[in-house]
């Protein structure tokens, strides 16, 4: 077994165990090996359980990845006018895949004895599916992620608006009729160019402002989602409870 196997194998340690593992390996290795094994950072319990969905339940955590690489790529062709960008599909199948890897850390999580928050873990894996680099190896994370909701948006530029046909047409059409008698326009001076690059930097921070407020109501929804089905499940052992308590009461009314 190779060292990336044996240091994949420690991040899959229950939390509690991972300083031991870690030593333990560190033990059985010399120089730069040691070296490296020492200096892994144990998990908090938020990438921990992030962790385990990628090595316990991988089809949830390719879905998730998946899914936000559409959401990115559909995020940079709106942002650069390209058509054809479902924007509004790919934000609605991510949500999805966003709320089914949550589910799947509080479960494994909870069959561990632990229980990181759903909001924590819901920004995490946003941020991991919609980062064009993983900030660290799959399944090695050592800390919560927190999305700047600027993710999908890293290095594109928006697109000037498109001229219509119609309005290319009139263009053309009034320009060719005054070609011949027309003197060329003068030169833009320095202060208008400025003011050109000042309205396009403001657009570009307009558009990005834009899918901030997208990305934000979009953790918004999914975190509703989560709530929603918290509740179901509160209410579900409620009126078992009551269920239960009835029919106590009922049997001690009988004796």
């Amino acid at each position: 077994m190779s060292l990336d196997e044996k240091i994949d194998d420690l991040y899959q340690q229950p939390l509690d165990a991972f300083v031991t593992a870690r030593n333990a390996l560190a033990k059985t290795l010399t120089g730069d090996e040691a070296k490296r094994v020492r200096a892994l950072v144990k998990p908090t319990v938020v990438p921990w359980a992030v962790n385990q969905v990628y090595r316990q339940a991988r089809p949830t955590y390719d879905k998730l990845i998946k899914s936000g690489e559409r959401l990115r790529g559909a995020q940079i062709a709106s942002l650069e006018g390209r058509r054809g960008a479902d924007v509004r599909e790919a934000g609605d199948a991510h949500r999805s895949a966003l709320a089914d890897a949550v589910k799947a850390a509080e479960r494994i999580a909870a069959a561990a004895g632990a229980n990181p928050p759903a909001d924590a873990l819901m920004r995490t894996f946003e941020t991991l599916s919609l980062a064009s680099e993983p900030p660290e190896p799959p399944g090695r994370l050592t800390k919560p992620l927190q999305p700047s909701g600027f993710e999908a948006l890293a290095g594109v530029t928006p697109s000037p608006k498109r001229e219509t046909r119609e309005a290319a047409q009139v263009r053309k059409g009034s320009g060719s009729g005054r070609a011949a008698s027309r003197s060329p326009e003068p030169a833009r001076s320095e202060s208008d160019r400025r003011k050109e690059r000042a309205a396009e930097e403001a657009a570009r921070k307009r558009e990005a402002a834009i899918r901030a407020a997208a990305a934000a109501v979009a953790r918004a929804e999914a975190a509703e989602q989560l709530a929603r089905t918290a509740w179901e499940r509160s209410h579900d052992k409620l009126l078992e409870a009551r269920q239960a308590l009835t029919q106590l009461k009922s049997s001690k009314s009988e004796v």
